[in-house]
């Protein structure tokens, strides 16, 4: 039995298909076809009963375990005349096989010539220790469950081609164990943020995805069309408006693990497909809201982690600071650099322009809206060892949220910064109608005048002109059957996922993330 080799998984989590592809492609297309012919299609098995987990197996071993059924990829073989040691791995580990010429017979042991490192195969047998402690799988019958027609991922050095980790997941995790490792946490991480909110009385509820009408935050909305209404619709920019319709409806506590959709770019924070987690509460408001995110978050890291203090790109985040977690005033820092609520569409401009933020031919609320991006460099330092909550926006920032009870200009509302980024952002919800349907009309105002500003510049579609016209009349008129007061959240799942287990980007706590389409292709992946 010549020496097949090995792959591993690679600590540098990058990936690369073998510079010999396409032979091994042609060897391993040559055993499937022998073994087609030898009436053992690799494809035929409709079952295999695998017991206990790998890493199950491994840990419970006892001397007097007896026959055991396991099934896994094989990822290392080696001969040794009329004995063959091999490795086999599942998601929760590796065990060690060992096959004998004499214990499994020609039949079975034939079939391993037609073997490749990758291939899916069950085996039984007792399990021992070898003289180096190894607990080891004693073969006494092998089954091919299916065949990897193409070779599996080695490690590649250096980073040139990371973006194939990406494209092809799939051999990521089989490549890459830690990268499994992460997913398998991220999804501890929704189970312990739903725990936490059952627990709170919270129902779980699904709204829709598709919207007659795009709402419930700013942004540029995904165009879909159903052919049987003739109609278009829009992916969801969030579901806030139908959650809210709820607690018109009677449901005081509801929360939705929400996929929501952004027409917008991509970058290491930014994905056009991600996961929200809103919640909203009946007869609460923003102060309860910041001592629910602080729960959810301290109890997250607890059940993924086992602490509150953990690591963040070469930054050490602690959640528990003493006393609660302290505030920054976006109204107060504002005024350090000259502005308030009801600054002059040109003094913005010029505070802007002093801060390097360069514009043109922008409308006062565009303007107002870049105002955001001034505070970055108060909450960069302090969110670096303690998370932040930035609190007291400008209204005319939060066409949603209630204003202050002494101040009409300023919104009852935070956003929560750790390690420097946006991680939720809730409010006092808006329940009066009458505002609210002010307001809506002061958006589409400011919506109309700002894309006719695009179009004399031509880089707006007729389309999109006609979307920013809408108002969601049936939202304002669930508010006139009267809403109670309530506080709501909305916690960026991706980003905290990010957080807690120290990953760089989006992409690497989104299973399949949208790309750039690859060169001599039409189509993103």
């Amino acid at each position: 039995m010549p020496w097949l080799g090995n792959f591993c998984y690679n600590e540098t989590l990058t990936l690369s298909i073998p510079v010999a592809s396409n032979d091994q492609t042609v060897n391993r297309r040559d055993k499937f076809d022998a073994l087609k012919r030898q009436g053992r299609s690799p494809f035929d098995q409709r079952r295999f009963h695998k017991g206990e987990s790998i890493r199950e197996l491994v840990n419970s071993f006892t001397p007097e375990t007896l026959v055991v059924s396991t099934a896994g990829r094989l990822s290392a073989i080696r001969g040794h005349g009329g004995l063959i040691f091999g490795d086999l791995r599942d998601a929760t580990g590796k065990i060690q096989i060992s096959v004998k010429r004499d214990a499994v017979g020609e039949t079975a042991w034939s079939l391993f010539e037609h073997l490749d490192l990758g291939d899916i195969i069950g085996v039984t047998g007792p399990l021992f220790k070898t003289k180096t402690g190894e607990v080891t799988v004693a073969v006494d019958s092998v089954t091919l469950l299916a065949k990897a027609l193409r070779p599996m991922p080695e490690k590649w050095h250096g980073l040139k081609d990371v973006e194939v980790r990406y494209r092809k997941r799939y051999l990521d995790l089989i490549a890459n164990e830690p990268v499994r490792r992460v997913f398998e946490q991220r999804a501890r991480l929704l189970a312990s943020l739903r725990r936490t909110l059952d627990a709170g009385g919270f129902l779980e509820v699904e709204t829709p995805m598709m919207h007659a009408i795009p709402g419930g935050a700013a942004g540029e909305p995904f165009v879909t069309h159903h052919k049987a209404l003739d109609v278009d619709l829009y992916m969801r920019l969030a579901p806030e408006l139908h959650l809210k319709r709820l607690l018109v409806g009677g449901f005081d506590r509801v929360y939705e693990m929400n996929r929501s959709f952004r027409n917008e770019g991509i970058s290491s924070r930014h994905n056009p497909e991600f996961t929200m987690l809103e919640a909203y509460q009946a007869y609460w408001d923003c102060r309860d809201m910041m001592e629910l995110v602080e729960r959810l978050i301290k109890q997250a890291a607890q059940d993924v982690l086992g602490t509150l203090t953990f690591q963040y790109q070469e930054r050490t985040i602690d959640l528990s600071p003493s006393g609660s977690w302290p505030k920054l005033s976006f109204t107060e820092t504002m005024q350090q650099l000259g502005l308030s609520p009801d600054s002059s569409q040109e003094q913005i401009q010029r505070v802007l322009e002093k801060k390097g933020i360069k514009l043109k031919g922008l409308t006062r609320s565009q303007l107002v809206r870049l105002t955001e991006q001034l505070i970055e460099q108060f909450v960069e330092p302090q969110s670096t060892r303690f998370p932040l909550f930035v609190v007291d926006y400008w209204t005319e920032l939060s066409p949603l949220a209630k204003s202050k009870a002494d101040n009409p200009l300023v919104a009852d509302r935070f956003e929560l910064f750790i390690g420097g980024m946006e991680v939720a952002n809730a409010y006092s919800e808006q329940n009066d109608p009458i505002e609210q349907r002010r307001r809506f009309e002061a958006q589409r105002r400011e919506r109309v005048q700002g894309s006719r500003v695009k179009v004399q510049g031509k880089n707006l579609e007729p389309r999109t002109l006609n979307l920013e016209r809408q108002i969601d009349e049936d939202f304002l008129e669930a508010l006139e059957y009267g809403m109670p007061p309530a506080g709501g959240l909305g916690v960026g799942v991706d980003r905290l996922a990010m957080l807690l287990f120290n990953q760089p980007s989006i992409k690497d706590v989104i299973l399949f993330p949208l790309l750039k389409p690859s060169e001599g292709s039409r189509d993103a992946v």
